[in-house]
């Protein structure tokens, strides 16, 4: 056993651990000292079907590494299954100190052709699965003093993408969710921070790559592999990071953002109030040379992987 382990002692449920970056991190929290509930539907990209191969697979490597974990095939979508997993965390390794809302899927779809069904299914899984979750562990995190959790952002909600109002949508609330949990529980001594990876999984495998750009672009992000983000979520996981809640950062490759959070840019006034002519007149030629191009990630983040 290592003496550094930044997780020794500690207890950290991981949801969609069974594969790509939630596996990385389920590995790399039990490499740290860490008891673990591998959490994973073993559905498909879309949300379709189960199995519990997936999280079973994690659950042994890390027995046979030494470690400790168990495995749990629930939805975080289901209130009441994402109770049962904080539970059986409990239940089985006597606490629970951390969280890590990983799982998602993808319906991705041009907006004029997206279905409710698929609007309301990425929801589900995104924002509601971090809330079901995070929302069972705080009852444990707020009687024990302590607690961190580290929910998955992207920069398709952060900056935007086409063809993802559903992922954008939930992505976007799960960073307001993370902010409202590190301000009304701080006084608990409990952390919530997000991440932002850039990084190939199954689910980013979806991208199409009908031209030469897109399979430019896919090879790129096909050379930042899943265990480039776990070493940050584990950090923001231990006491390493007692200090840090309410942020939001990004991985890519060997790179680490510190993302901006919404500001007032500009302001205009005007003393007898305003009519909308004047506003079109007056206030919107002010304020129009700060406005936001639609700009997508891949304009932001235009450089190669480092």
């Amino acid at each position: 056993m290592k003496s550094t382990q930044v997780l020794a002692g500690k207890v950290v449920l991981v949801t969609g651990a069974g594969r790509g970056i939630g596996r990385e991190m389920a590995l790399l929290a039990a490499a740290e000292g860490a008891s673990v509930v591998v959490n994973d539907l073993g559905s498909s990209t879309e949300g379709e079907g189960s199995s519990r191969g997936p999280a079973d697979d994690v659950v042994q490597e890390i027995l046979a590494a030494g470690g400790r974990a168990i495995a749990n095939t629930e939805s975080v979508a289901d209130p009441l299954a994402a109770a049962r997993m904080v539970d059986s965390a409990v239940n089985q390794f006597g606490r629970i100190d951390g969280v890590i809302n990983n799982a998602g899927i993808l319906r991705d779809r041009i907006f004029h052709k997206m279905s409710i069904v698929d609007f309301e299914s990425v929801i589900k899984v995104h924002l509601l699965g971090s809330f079901y979750v995070a929302h069972a562990a705080a009852q444990h995190f707020k009687e024990q003093n302590s607690g961190a959790f580290v929910h998955f952002t992207s920069t398709s909600g952060l900056i935007g993408n086409i063809g993802q109002a559903n992922y954008s949508a939930a992505k976007l609330g799960i960073v307001g969710l993370s902010k409202s949990i590190a301000l009304d529980m701080q006084r608990f001594n409990v952390r919530s921070n997000c991440i932002s990876p850039f990084a190939w999984s199954r689910m980013v495998g979806s991208i199409p790559t009908d031209t030469e750009e897109q399979k430019a672009r896919v090879a790129k992000i096909q050379a930042m592999g899943p265990e480039r983000i776990a070493p940050l979520a584990i950090c923001l996981l231990s006491d390493l990071a007692s200090g840090i809640t309410g942020q939001i950062f990004a991985a890519r490759m060997n790179e680490i953002f510190l993302m901006s959070q919404s500001r007032p840019l500009r302001s205009v006034h005007r003393a007898e109030g305003w009519t909308a002519q004047s506003i079109a007149e007056h206030g919107i030629s002010a304020l129009s040379s700060s406005f936001y191009r639609l700009d997508r990630s891949a304009d932001i983040f235009s450089w190669d992987p480092i």
